[in-house]
């Protein structure tokens, strides 16, 4: 297979047989311009074979003096292509050599193109408007088979077979989607890694979206921490080398002055929801740079089987403003900038023209942020927050679910809430976050904001969090700062609990076993001199696995079975081998339970803003959807296969409280009704107006650029 360059510099002028290459320092008139023919052969032009070294294969004429000398020539078919070969390089390691397309994209600075560092930014030229809806016109034959929100694949129908010009391209057996999801099932179960695993079924994805939806709902439990949390953190550090397909926007710092037209190239029209990384601080893994965006894919997939998101109405991006990951940057497969990070101002100033050109692309899509280190998370959440539809879900997301656990753990701990003190192991964005919103719930309880900051004792590598502790604080540790130290410093987790006598013990250090024996059996042993049957709270939150801080088998022999259990990856149940039979089940403070539903009730509220009113209301939505079987097993959270149930309830709320705070666009019609009937009647309006993949269903081709809105199912 001949490797090719995908030029992105198009000029669509009326002649279609022409397509001009920018320079950052001077514009080419169309007629200079360059013919794929003239890259491949031709005179004082590179030619590529097998028998060619990396050397030698840059002619002494050189690109740009051949694009100065030459006029207009006829293009291929495919005018946007640039073939770089014509041969399959089989004597090379590597088919293609980056010191060679370094040199040829140096040679015209196509910066838009390549990971490599240039003088300023080269805007992309091509009409206005956004590029062609995938599902525009009627498709046909094997270009419809290739269409994974139009495939069904074997339950397409003889009516469609026919109909539709498919008759000998797929099986001529009609399945069943049971069928289909038992052949899926099957062959996801044979394989024998996370990465395996996750790879099959983004080719279901790929190719057919119903199914890899229906699967995801009907078997959450054991396929959500394949596309999520913990696989996704494999799958992140490995991207540029198993990527195979394109899922999502990549934007580059490159190519700022072209954000407008990025993000017009979406081929789905009107997305509502957009989770946006920068790749700087990636679940507990630190900074991958562009291999982060599997962190928006996999977010976006849960809005779907979580909340019922149209697929079609979903935008992951990741933000390309180099790496510091020394590993990425010597990494000749690495898929982005090979640069260290810009300064902060200019990702500031990024980020300012890039929400900007979001809002006027798509002004009704909600973003969230996700992922980016902690100094920039704070930053951004305040400074967008009010202008545009926002929300950062490692701080208001993450502090929302692990808040719904906390309330129902209070309740199960027999520990009143003055009695109440929690020291939280890590300071970054999540654990002030969460400490901020469980200190919410305290003042809800009637006590003073003084009161309420504290209960809480941050931990950070250095020890208890003090003003007086001789370093400097970042500026989102200072709140919970303690000034009652009396001079005396922290330096171990173990102090810190001595010195605190805590209920509670919140881990979000990603640091895995920093829960040690002795720290958990300190935790015990505090709660227990408080009174009889007082029970301890344990929340090891930090992702993947390897981040764990203890794990559940571990918690539960430390504290004789006693601990109030949530973690941030999921653990199995456990049976200790001396306890009689019983069988203790975790919970698990999974953000799934949260950011679909809150993204979801703002999507359907048509909300101007996300406030601080909504995400509690989405914590306090949680914590009341527990049914009578979860209560009597002791859980905190619902069961992962009642996740849909808990985001309907959890948009409810969040719509109500869009009302409450004025923030809602919706027709006062609809509140009229739902404040007469009440919430079984908005719940199944919330129902009728989310996602349901159905493959048994005939194929029905979608209109060209259908109109903004809700996606409604036909019933």
């Amino acid at each position: 297979m001949a490797t090719s360059l995908q030029t992105t510099n198009i000029d669509k002028t009326d002649n279609a047989n022409s397509v001009s290459v920018y320079s950052p320092d001077s514009i080419h008139t169309p007629a200079q311009s360059i013919s794929a023919q003239s890259i491949t052969a031709g005179t004082g032009t590179s030619t590529f074979s097998p028998e060619t070294s990396p050397a030698s294969s840059v002619s002494s004429v050189s690109l740009k003096d051949t694009i100065a000398s030459q006029s207009q020539f006829p293009l291929r078919p495919r005018p946007s292509r640039v073939s770089l070969s014509r041969q399959r390089m089989k004597t090379l390691s590597n088919p293609v050599d980056t010191a060679m397309i370094e040199t040829m994209l140096q040679s015209v600075k196509l910066d838009v193109l390549s990971g490599y560092a240039q003088e300023r930014p080269v805007e992309i030229r091509q009409k206005p408007g956004p590029c062609e809806n995938l599902l525009d016109g009627v498709k046909k034959g094997y270009a419809l088979l290739r269409e994974p929100v139009l495939n069904k694949g074997t339950s397409i129908c003889p009516k469609d077979r026919q109909e539709l010009n498919l008759t000998g391209l797929i099986p001529h057996v009609m399945e069943t989607q049971r069928i289909q999801i038992m052949r899926a099932m099957k062959m996801i179960r044979s394989r024998q890694t996370g990465i395996d695993k996750y790879l099959y079924l983004s080719g279901i994805k790929a190719t057919n979206q119903d199914l890899f939806y229906r699967l995801l709902m009907d078997h959450g439990k054991e396929l959500m921490p394949i596309v999520y949390t913990p696989t996704i953190g494999d799958v992140c550090l490995q991207y540029s080398t198993i990527f195979t397909r394109p899922e999502a926007l990549y934007i580059s710092i490159k190519q700022r002055a072209s954000i407008n037209t990025i993000l017009r190239n979406w081929p789905y029209p009107n997305p509502e929801i957009c989770v946006v990384t920068d790749g700087s601080r990636i679940l507990g893994l630190g900074d991958l740079g562009i291999n982060g965006v599997g962190i928006p894919i996999g977010k976006l997939a849960l809005y779907v089987a979580a909340a019922g998101i149209d697929p079609e109405r979903t935008l992951p991006i990741v933000l390309d403003l180099g790496t510091e990951n020394e590993e990425n940057l010597r990494d000749p497969l690495y898929l982005g900038l090979r640069q260290r990070r810009v300064p902060k101002q200019e990702a500031i100033d990024f980020m300012d023209e890039f929400m900007a050109a979001t809002a006027e692309v798509y002004p009704d899509m909600i973003i969230q942020f996700e992922d980016f280190e902690t100094d920039k998370a704070f930053l951004f959440l305040d400074r967008y927050r009010y202008q545009y539809k926002s929300f950062n879900d490692d701080v208001q997301g993450t502090g929302a679910v692990i808040l719904s656990g906390y309330m129902n753990a209070v309740r199960l701990s027999n520990v009143p809430i003055a009695d109440q003190r929690l020291v939280f192991m890590g300071a970054g964005s999540a654990g002030v976050g969460v400490a901020k919103q469980v200190m919410e719930f305290y003042t809800r309880q009637g006590l003073t904001e003084g009161e309420a900051r504290s209960k809480f004792y941050l931990v950070d590598t250095k020890g208890l969090v003090t003003m007086d502790r001789g370093d400097r604080l970042a500026e989102h540790k200072k709140y919970f700062a303690r000034t009652d130290n009396a001079g005396h410093q922290f330096k171990t987790l173990e102090e810190v609990i001595e010195y605190v006598r805590p209920t509670a013990l919140l881990g979000l250090a990603a640091t895995f076993g920093i829960f040690t024996e002795s720290v958990v059996r300190a935790l015990k042993v505090s709660v227990d001199a408080g009174g009889a049957n007082r029970r301890p709270i344990l929340f090891p939150l930090s992702n993947p696995l390897s981040k764990a801080e203890c794990t559940f088998q571990q918690a539960i022999d430390w504290t004789e079975g006693t601990v109030i259990f949530a973690s941030g990856s999921p653990f199995p149940s456990y049976t200790p081998p001396n306890g009689g039979g019983v069988t203790y089940h975790p919970g698990q403070g999974n953000n799934v339970y949260i950011f679909p539903g809150l993204g979801k009730g703002a999507i359907l509220a048509k909300a101007t803003q996300i406030t601080d009113e909504m995400v509690y209301s989405s914590a306090v939505a949680l914590a009341n959807c527990l049914n009578a079987e979860e209560i009597g097993q002791g859980l905190i959270y619902p069961k992962i296969e009642r996740v849909r149930d808990a985001s309907i309830a959890v948009a409810r709320e969040v719509m109500k409280a869009a009302r409450r705070e004025g923030v809602s666009s919706l027709d006062d019609a609809l509140w009229r009704e739902w404040s007469e009937w009440g919430d079984v009647v908005m719940d199944h309006w919330i129902q009728d107006n989310s996602y349901k993949p159905n493959l048994n269903k005939p194929i029905q081709m979608r209109q060209p650029h259908v109109s903004k809105g809700l996606w409604k199912p036909e019933h």
